[in-house]
């Protein structure tokens, strides 16, 4: 029969046999020693993936709430450098105000210092007239006298002089 066999399939039975036996050791064999340690490995990798699409998970959430924290920061910072522009400009104009009300009174002063000094200047000068208009008039008296006056006579003279031609100014 089992010439039969053999010849009917171009098999032999206990080479199949063998070569079943074979196959079923080689898939134990490869189980045990690839199959598993290749499943280990692909399992790990795979515990890698998912651990490093959970670590760039926090870290994209640490990099929105570090952006929130910016954003926090940056309008702080904006609000901060508005209120020193606005202090410094209030500033500014509080000191520009200070400088023009300064130049105001000081040339107030001088305005006031030039008018007291026209003042003295037009009394000294009319002072000096006095004087050389009195000289003027005694030599004229002493001429249509033509005598000497005394030290009254002539204040008496010179007064009414100086009063007849106050009336005339």
């Amino acid at each position: 029969m089992e010439r039969y066999f053999e010849e009917l399939l171009g098999v032999n039975p206990v080479t199949a046999l063998f070569t079943l036996a074979n196959t079923l050791v080689l898939f134990y064999v490869l189980k045990k020693y690839l199959y598993a340690p290749v499943m280990k490995m692909i399992e790990d990798r795979q515990k890698e993936i998912d651990d490093m699409y959970s670590d760039a998970d926090s870290a994209r959430n640490q990099a929105q709430v570090l952006e929130s924290e910016y954003k926090e920061k940056l309008s702080v910072a904006t609000e901060t450098g508005e209120r020193i522009v606005k202090e410094a400009v209030a500033r500014g104009q509080s000191r520009e105000e200070e400088i023009i009300r300064q130049a105001n009174q000081d040339a107030s002063a001088i305005m006031d210092k030039a008018a007291a000094d026209i003042a003295m200047e037009k009394k000294k000068a009319i002072n000096d007239a006095k004087d050389e208009i009195s000289g003027i008039a005694v030599a004229i008296a002493e001429k249509v006298v033509a005598r000497e006056l005394n030290a009254a006579d002539q204040a008496d003279l010179v007064d009414h002089f100086i009063n007849e031609l106050g009336d005339e100014l």
